[in-house]
């Protein structure tokens, strides 16, 4: 029993207490009427045991435990209380923590992707890009197919090279002296107007690698490689 039950037993029993030492006194003492004896005046005044209402003990004792509960219920609370404030303390830590997380990696994606946008950018400018340059090559009198087609493997892109030599085997058969009588375009390409090569080197109409160089450049710059011209002359007969 609590310390609260036992306090509110005790004054029910005090009180019964008195009551019967009360009736006792009287019982020693007889009947003798304004005794001047303590405990007979104490008696005279005093409620019977028998006159203690029947409930009172039992009444005391609810007080009791209802204040009992009381207390457990307020500390029960503040209990539950705290749990669930440190419940919500730990999710939130949780709930940040995933947040970092998705957030890392959200970046490292990006960045990522980034990287393979640069190094994919980077290999499609060196794939359009010529290997090696015109002044490479030692100018002779003449050329044959085989060496100008050599040259070309070695100034344009590996990527790319089947693609120009598509569109210079319908355009001049490798001959880099090719000339169209009825338009002018001349060389490997079949330049139009010719002297735009020039642009490449003053040797464009001798040097097969000079017209190479300017072909690959001309592709790359209108319509973006080699390849899309020879997609472009796919579809239409011409670039």
């Amino acid at each position: 029993m609590s310390r609260i039950s036992v306090r509110g037993f005790a004054v029910a029993s005090a009180t019964a207490v008195t009551t019967v030492g009360a009736v006792v006194g009287v019982a020693a003492g007889g009947q003798q009427q304004g005794s001047s004896d303590p405990i007979e005046a104490t008696a005279a005044d005093s409620t019977l045991l028998a006159d203690i209402p029947a409930g009172q003990q039992a009444v005391a004792q609810t007080a009791s435990l209802t204040q009992q509960a009381d207390v457990q219920s307020t500390a029960a609370d503040a209990e539950a209380r705290k749990s669930a404030e440190e419940a919500a303390r730990k999710q939130a830590a949780k709930d940040a923590k995933a947040k970092k997380a998705a957030a890392d990696k959200a970046a490292a994606e990006k960045l990522a992707k980034e990287r393979e946008a640069k190094e994919k950018k980077k290999d499609e400018v060196a794939s359009r890009s010529a290997t090696r340059d015109a002044g490479d090559f030692p100018q002779q009198a003449s050329y044959t197919i085989s060496e100008v087609q050599s040259m070309a493997r070695q100034i344009v892109p590996s990527g790319q090279f089947q693609c120009f030599s598509n569109i210079v085997d319908h355009e001049s058969t490798w001959n880099y002296q090719a000339t169209n009588p009825s338009s002018g375009a001349y060389g490997l390409v079949q330049a139009l107007p010719a002297g735009k090569m020039a642009s490449a080197g003053s040797d464009w109409q001798t040097n097969p690698a000079t017209q190479i160089k300017w072909g690959v450049n001309y592709m790359n710059e209108r319509y973006g490689s080699p390849c899309d011209a020879w997609a472009f002359w796919q579809a239409n007969g011409h670039y």
